[in-house]
């Protein structure tokens, strides 16, 4: 049953244009859906290359030569960039599908339309018919009535003429006949509307209605078929068991299935092959008793009434290990062994697999090999500590043991009470305890005692050490650690001071963990600087020592400060004994502090920063207007809020750091960085024209070609002294470049510029300036000194437009993809065809064809000085 035959009445039509209006939606419908396909498969093909690019990033792979993991890891990843490839084929042929899918709704359209109008066409004509037979119909009957009235009127006066004759008979004779001759004419024209309307709605019923519902019927089937072949072609461009997968996929198994493990060290071995390794040779070092008087031997144990205790603790420590490695051992060998005893201590197979999948059984019985030799080894090495110890107990033999003091070195008991006693606990193992600390006192050269009183350090009871040019050194850089009245000629001096502690130089405000770092290079170096940790304020001593190591300062309930020693008044004097006193922060950090580093020049105090007003908005805070007391110099400070995490305000100083080392005048300078307290402040020249962009909207109308270049010049001047730095800017734009009063411009905001020659984001692209970035930047994360070349043309274009927007009227994924397209903005007007060729040449797909700063600059610079001499 067909379209000709059952869809012939009226609402069968109205359901029939419901029904392709219905299916126009559902291909508006698929079009987006396979839209957001393609984007989809195109961004994971992006993510896929980068995957690919990463994974061949192998540090120092010279080392990995002739590994055959290594050439499959390689070819694996090749082929995981064909897969890309693929995926980004197959995305861009799905845009084309979309492309038929479009045309194919907009001549389904026409269609649609096109049966509407004829449709409407023929019905109209049976319509008009139809009207046209009412109306003669009622018009016979209007002259059927007046003919009938005329014709009794005749009779009558017909009846009553006596000579059948007379005028007023006449008359009456005249109107009849003519009321007769329009009854016949509309009896005739009634009879042929009625003839034509019965071959009109014939030929509607069974000739043009079916002929036209037959054709559309042939339409919609013609329009399916094309539907479905363009279905089938998104399903193929979709299907990743296609034959191309499966090769890809096919390959991947034959590199991997290509790791022989036999085969994987040869080529290394073969290189590095050397002589089986010597004995290490450990012995005491004697050097260390020389000076001790008492019964301290080399490689023996001393037993007294110092070290018996911890002696027998250690002993039933070891005892308890030695016990518990035999234990492991034994249930080892039964469940190698299915539970059998071994005799000898060898694991013999029962043939069970204990392989969990992935090992082979010869491998798993070589890893618990392996791990009872380890056991084993244990066992002997605790064994050989027990055997010592009981020798060293034995040899004394009595309860009365010797006594662990040299007779000539005395305490006060205040020593011991106040927190000394405790080192017992937190000595080393390895060493007697007690003796630690007495050890390491006599070593620094003298008697200590400990004063009573809160707030007092060690004093030496021995006459000053002589000056040594060592020591001379330690206190002429320890100069700036105490108030200005002591005087460093002995280690003896006055502590008091009313100097609040931000005004120390070797203390670095809130300065951040990673800044303290670079600052600290050699053992002994040490700084003071604020944390805020869980909102609260904390005072932290940041040392060189084996590495870095950050002591917070301890709060006393009597509001003294302390690390492990006595507390004091104040961090100033808990910092100056710890230096005078040589004694490790903790025993356990071993740290000593040999040399303050004080703040360095551009290290700013914050009130030396008066804010006057603000004058914009950053990312990480208010930008203000300010000036410095010291010089009078007006100068723009960007602050940071305190509310941001300190992730945020690492990257805050990062602009900060980069800036202090460049020195060129179309580089804003940096004069300083405040960090002894919130909010931390980055100081730097107050350039008065304000932003770039800004300034190009405000004075579109009285900018000549002259100062558009000699901008673009001074950006290409400030880039190439940036690119021969190794500083990738990554933010180059209008509204990142400032302009002076003589319309010079400088560059700014280095908030994301690495220094580096080639950089690799890892963090993901979020906040990416996507209409002013390279595509390799944008596609696989890739930035150098080329993606800023890339910017410099938005830059460039953005000055010659005025103002304008790049890219305008597009979004950021469109603009992406119409520039992979190989689309490139036009020129703006009036700009100089050089300029717009340089732009072009900025705007080159691959990076390496885009030329480097210092020919862009010598372009823009020859092209200013040819214009300057035509004039």
């Amino acid at each position: 049953m067909g379209f000709s035959s059952a869809l012939q009445s009226r609402a069968a039509h109205e359901a029939l244009i419901v029904r392709q209006d219905a299916e126009l939606r559902l291909m508006e419908t698929m079009k987006r859906s396979i839209q957001m396909k393609a984007k989809c498969d195109k961004e994971y093909a992006i993510s896929l290359t980068a995957v690919a690019q990463q994974g061949l990033k192998i540090d120092r792979a010279d080392e990995m030569q002739g590994s055959l993991i290594t050439k499959s890891w390689r070819s694996y990843l090749d082929e995981l960039d064909q897969q890309a490839k693929q995926f980004k084929f197959n995305a861009e042929q799905l845009e084309v599908v979309c492309d038929k899918l479009s045309h194919l709704s907009q001549d389904k359209r026409k269609a649609r339309k096109a049966y509407q109008e004829e449709h409407a066409k023929i019905a109209a004509r049976l319509n008009h018919l139809s009207d046209e037979v009412v109306r003669k119909k009622t018009e016979y009957q209007k002259h059927l009535e007046g003919y009938k009235a005329l014709r009794t009127r005749f009779e009558e006066h017909y009846i009553k003429a006596p000579s059948r004759s007379g005028r007023k008979l006449d008359d009456v004779r005249d109107k009849y006949q003519k009321a007769c001759r329009k009854l016949h004419l509309t009896h005739n024209e009634y009879v042929l509307s009625i003839t034509e309307a019965i071959e009109v709605e014939k030929d509607f019923r069974t000739v043009l209605l079916p002929g036209l519902l037959e054709h559309q019927q042939s339409v919609q089937e013609s329009f399916i078929l094309l539907w479905r072949n363009i279905l089938q072609e998104a399903a193929q461009y979709g299907d990743l068991t296609a034959d191309k997968y499966k090769e890809i996929q096919k390959r991947i198994d034959t590199v991997i299935g290509g790791i022989n493990p036999t085969e994987e060290y040869g080529e290394f071995t073969e290189k590095h092959k050397t002589s089986p390794t010597s004995p290490m040779l450990f012995q005491f070092d004697e050097t260390l008793i020389e000076d001790i008087p008492g019964k301290l031997q080399s490689s023996t144990l001393t037993v007294d009434n110092l070290t018996v205790d911890w002696l027998r603790n250690r002993l039933q420590e070891l005892e308890s290990a030695v016990k518990d490695c035999q234990e492991k051992q034994l249930k080892m060998i039964e469940h190698v062994n299915g539970g059998s005893p071994v005799a000898n201590g060898s694991i013999i197979s029962n043939g069970s697999n204990t392989s969990n999948g992935i090992q082979s059984n010869k491998d798993s019985q070589c890893r618990q090999s392996k791990d009872l030799n380890a056991l084993r080894c244990q066992e002997k090495q605790k064994q050989k500590l027990v055997d010592m110890i009981k020798c060293a107990l034995n040899e004394v033999g009595c309860e009365e043991l010797p006594s662990g003091c040299d007779d000539h070195l005395t305490l006060e008991q205040t020593f011991i009470e106040n927190g000394y006693n405790n080192e017992q606990q937190r000595s080393n193992s390895t060493s007697s305890p007690g003796l630690g600390i007495m050890n390491e006192l006599m070593r620094r050269g003298g008697v200590l005692t400990l004063l009573r009183g809160r707030g007092r350090h060690f004093k030496r009871k021995s006459t000053p050490q002589p000056t040594t040019p060592t020591t001379r050194c330690r206190q002429g850089r320890f100069n700036k650690l105490q108030p200005r009245s002591q005087s460093l000629g002995s280690l003896s001096i006055s502590l008091s001071t009313n100097r609040p502690l931000y005004e120390e130089e070797w203390f670095h405000g809130v300065l951040p963990r990673e800044e303290v770092v670079r600052l600290l290079n050699n053992d002994g170096d040490f700084l003071v600087r604020e944390t805020i940790r869980n909102e609260e304020s904390q005072i932290v001593l940041s040392v060189c020592w084996n590495g870095h190591k950050h002591f917070i300062v301890q709060t006393t309930g009597e509001g003294n400060f302390r690390f492990e020693g006595p507390p004091f008044a104040s961090i100033q004097e808990l910092i100056m004994h710890q230096y005078h006193s040589e004694l490790p922060v903790t025993v356990k950090s071993g740290a000593i502090l040999r040399r303050p580093v004080c703040r360095e020049r551009w290290e700013l105090s914050n009130d030396d920063v008066v804010l006057l007003e603000r004058i914009g908005r950053g990312n990480f805070g208010d930008v203000y207007k300010a000036k410095l007391k010291s010089t009078k110099l007006d100068v723009a400070v960007k602050t940071c809020r305190m509310t941001l995490p300190d992730e945020q305000k690492r990257k805050f100083l990062q602009e900060g750091r980069i800036l202090k080392q460049y020195d060129h005048p179309n580089i804003v300078k940096l004069i300083g960085i405040c960090v002894q307290k919130q909010p931390i402040m980055i100081v730097m020249e107050l350039v008065l024209g304000g932003s770039l962009l800004t300034y190009l909207r405000k004075n579109s109308n009285g900018l000549s070609n002259r100062q558009q270049m000699g901008m673009c010049r001074d950006a290409a001047a400030g880039m190439r002294y940036l690119e021969s730095k190794n500083c990738i800017h990554r933010d180059l734009a209008a509204r990142n470049c400032l302009v002076d009063l003589e319309h010079s411009v400088k560059i700014s905001d280095f908030g994301m510029s690495r220094e580096e020659e080639e950089y690799i984001v890892s963090d993901g692209m979020k906040q990416i300036p996507v209409k002013w970035t390279a595509p390799e930047a944008l596609n696989f994360g890739k930035y150098t000194s080329l993606c800023d070349v890339w910017s410099y043309g938005i830059l460039m274009w953005e000055i010659f437009s005025k103002g304008d927007t790049p890219y305008s009227g597009m979004s950021n994924s469109r603009a992406r993809e119409r520039i992979d397209t190989g689309y490139r903005m036009p020129t703006p007007e009036n700009t100089p065809a050089e300029m717009y060729r340089l732009m072009l040449k900025c705007w080159a797909a691959d990076a390496e064809s885009r030329p480097h700063f210092d020919e862009i600059y010598n372009v823009v610079d020859a092209l200013i000085l040819r214009l300057d001499n035509s004039h």
